[in-house]
Parts: structure tokens; sequence; C-alpha cells
């Protein structure tokens, strides 16, 4: 009795800690988004730039999470995770002495390792946790994805207090204090791991398993597409409503905040509802709220009968903001759901699906402010981001509908929400 109490709370502690942990390296993986508008201005980058910019971070956090999903299965979470923080320290200290484009893109991508955390602490924390409590577990780790929202409460104020020179600095000794705490406070059980030795070759040929790349499209939406968009908005609230840097990012945190605080309610939901039930309604929701973010400020002229009248149609700041607040709950329950349908398809190797569909959705978070990028400079539109993420949404609804719902019974006595459905042969 004494034992499995011991237990856990050594679980506990380790599920808090690696959550403050994961939250930290969050915070730095999306510095740029809020530092990155001062440097815009101060080398004149244009708007494709400025996505590599923001995106080469991710990037190396991205590709970092196969090989780091392998060795905690290997070694455990609780060296990987350190070492890899550590790791960071240097970096990002240095990101304050940057002078020139190459410099902030080559120290982006050490930078970036960071973002490899979520592929380390997830098996990690999983383990420690029974099956039925484990999209609890993941989703409340998950949750510091809202080290997004963290950052935009911090870059802003010390940007503009002293200059943003200052934000690297003060984010190399919160890691630097964050590493410590972690290792204070964590625990390793060697029961926990998987004596197997997997090559990296070798996890890449879990790709041919056709579920494997259908939660990677579905993971490259509601991770890629909150890694992108938190990095993105705060340059486009300042763009399209003429905001000042410090509104743009409080109101920017309103789609970042929930959007990793509410992967842990999403955990939850997914353990009593399913991964499959919670999975599909955010992904209606979400092509809802980018349908309606995709329109752009347009002016139209009608000839009536009492002459040329102009109207307006677009979304002002209070409405584009509650949409974003949706969207930002909406994948906070779909990253939880994702990875919900890895821990029930691949209870013996979470570390190694959870590092490519980690990669997968990192790949996304670093190829979508690109492409913002892009469409913005050959478009001018703004919100052509929007219309970007709206058709990338369209595939994972076509896609889910052929593979899950079709062969789903919808009524009678074998359908999921049937009184005693659960006990029907």
């Amino acid at each position: 009795m004494r034992n499995e109490i011991t237990q856990q709370r050594k679980a506990w502690s380790v599920l808090i800690v690696s959550t403050l942990a994961f939250t930290v390296c969050f915070m730095v993986w999306m510095m740029f988004g809020v530092i990155g508008i001062p440097i815009k201005k101060l080398l004149n980058l244009n708007a494709t730039q400025f996505g590599l910019l923001t995106a080469t971070p991710v990037l190396t956090g991205s590709l970092i999470r196969v090989p780091l999903g392998i060795w905690t299965d290997r070694y455990g979470g609780r060296i990987v995770m350190t070492l890899l923080m550590a790791a960071t320290v240097p970096a990002i200290w240095l990101m304050a002495y940057a002078t020139a484009y190459w410099h902030f893109l080559v120290i982006g991508l050490f930078v970036g390792l960071a973002g490899g955390s979520f592929s380390v602490g997830t098996p990690y924390v999983a383990r420690w946790f029974p099956s039925n409590r484990q999209g609890m577990a993941m989703g409340i780790y998950g949750a510091g994805n809202s080290g997004s929202a963290v950052n935009k409460f911090i870059a802003p104020v010390l940007l503009v207090a002293f200059g943003w020179n200052i934000v690297p600095q003060v984010y190399a000794a919160i890691m630097a204090g964050a590493v410590v705490l972690f290792w204070f406070f964590s625990f390793s059980d060697p029961t926990h791991l998987v004596t197997t030795r997997v090559k990296f070759s070798e996890q890449l040929k879990t790709l041919k398993d056709p579920k494997v790349l259908k939660y990677c499209q579905y993971y490259s939406i509601v991770f890629g597409g909150y890694v992108a968009l938190a990095l993105w908005m705060v340059q486009y609230y300042i763009g399209e409503f003429g905001l000042e840097i410090r509104v743009a990012a409080l109101l920017a945190a309103c789609f970042s905040l929930p959007g990793g605080v509410l992967r842990a309610v999403g955990g939850w939901l997914s353990d009593k509802y399913g991964a499959h039930s919670v999975t599909w309604w955010v992904l209606w929701v979400s092509w809802i709220c980018l349908f309606l973010l995709s329109y752009p400020q347009t002016d139209f002229t009608i000839n009536t009968i009492t002459g040329p009248q102009t109207f307006h149609l677009g979304l002002n700041v209070y409405m584009f903001t509650l949409l974003m607040f949706v969207l930002g709950i909406a994948w906070a329950f779909g990253k939880a759901s994702v990875f919900k349908y890895i821990a029930n398809d691949y209870p013996d190797n979470i570390g190694e699906i959870s590092g490519i569909v980690g990669l997968a959705g990192g790949l996304g978070g670093f190829v979508l402010p690109i492409m913002f990028g892009i469409l913005l400079d050959l478009t001018g539109i703004r919100s052509s981001a929007f219309m970007l993420m709206y058709g990338v949404v369209w595939v994972s609804l076509i896609w889910m509908y052929w593979t899950e719902v079709r062969h789903t019974e919808v009524m009678g006595v074998h359908s999921p929400t049937a009184p005693f459905a659960s006990t029907v042969n």
C-alpha cells in the first residue's frame, strides 16, 4: 500500500515538473513570434523572410523529435529532458548578440532544440499512469503549449522596457533554472525503458501504416497550425488592425493560452468519449472558424435606385479574436485526442509513434509560416493564411470521413451512443 502511494506521488511529481519544463521550452521555442517583429524592422525583412525567421527554430525542434522519442524509450525521459534543456541555454543567450539575418537563422536552429521536448515528455509521463488515465496525463503535459502565451505576456513587456536583446538573456536564465528544478523533482523507473534497439530508418517504416499517416495529417493541423498561427498572430494584429505590440500580443494570447492550457481537458474528453469523436468535432469547428477568418476585408459598391452605395464586409478585431479563441480551444482538444489515438493503437511504442507524429506536426509548424509569408507577398491579402489552413482542414475532414466515419453506425444498437451498446454483442 505504501509502495503504491509512493509511486503515485512520484507520478504526479514527474507530471507537474515535466509540464513546467515543457512550458519553459515552448516559451523559448516561440520567442521569435514577438522579438521577430523589431528584428524584421531592424533588418528590413519582407513577409517571406519573416516567416522563415520565425519558422527556423521549429525546423530543428521537429527533426529532433524522432531520435528523442527513441532515446526516451531507451534511456528514460529524465536524463534526456535534462540534457536537452541544458543544451539550449548557450544558444538562447547568444541570440542577444546576433546582428545579421544569417546569425538569427543559425542560432535559431540551436534554440529550436527546445521544441523537441514534447517527444521526450509525452512517453515519459504517460508510462507513469495506467492506460485509462494516460489521455489525462498527456493532456496535462501538453498544456505546456501555453508557453506560447507566456511568451506573449513576458516578451513584449521586456521588449518595450529594455529592448529586444534582453529577452533572450532572461529566457536563458529561466531555462537554466528549469533544468535544475526538473532534475531534482523528477524520477526514473527502469521498468519504463524499452529494450528494443529501434533505428531511425526502422521508425520511418511506420509511415507505411495508413493510421500513422492519418494521425500525422491531423496533428499537422492541430499542432502545426497552432504553432504557425502562434508565431504569426502578433504581427497579424499589428498589420491588420494597427495595434501596438503589447496590445497585439495580449490579444494573440487569447488564441495561444486556451490552445495550450485546455489540452488537459481534451485529454479527459478523449478518455471519456474516445479519440475519434473528439477529433471529428474538432475538425468541424476548425472548418467553420477558418471559413469565417478567411474572408478578407472587402469594400463593394452596389448601384441602387438612389445611386451607388458602398458597403464594408470584414471581421472587426473583437469578432476576429473571438473566432481565434474558439479555434484555440478546438485545437487544444485535438492535440490531446490525436495522442489518445496513439496511446490506444500503439501502447508498446508510444515514444516511436509520438516521435513520428510530433515530427509531422512540427514540420507543419515550420512550413506554414513560410507559406503564410509567400502568400502575403504574392497576394497582399493577410487572411490568405487562413485560406490555406481552411484547405488543409478540408483534406483531413474528407480523409477522416472515408477511413473512420462512414464505417461507424450512426443509429441502431451498435451505435456508440445507443443505450447499453457496450453490452450488445
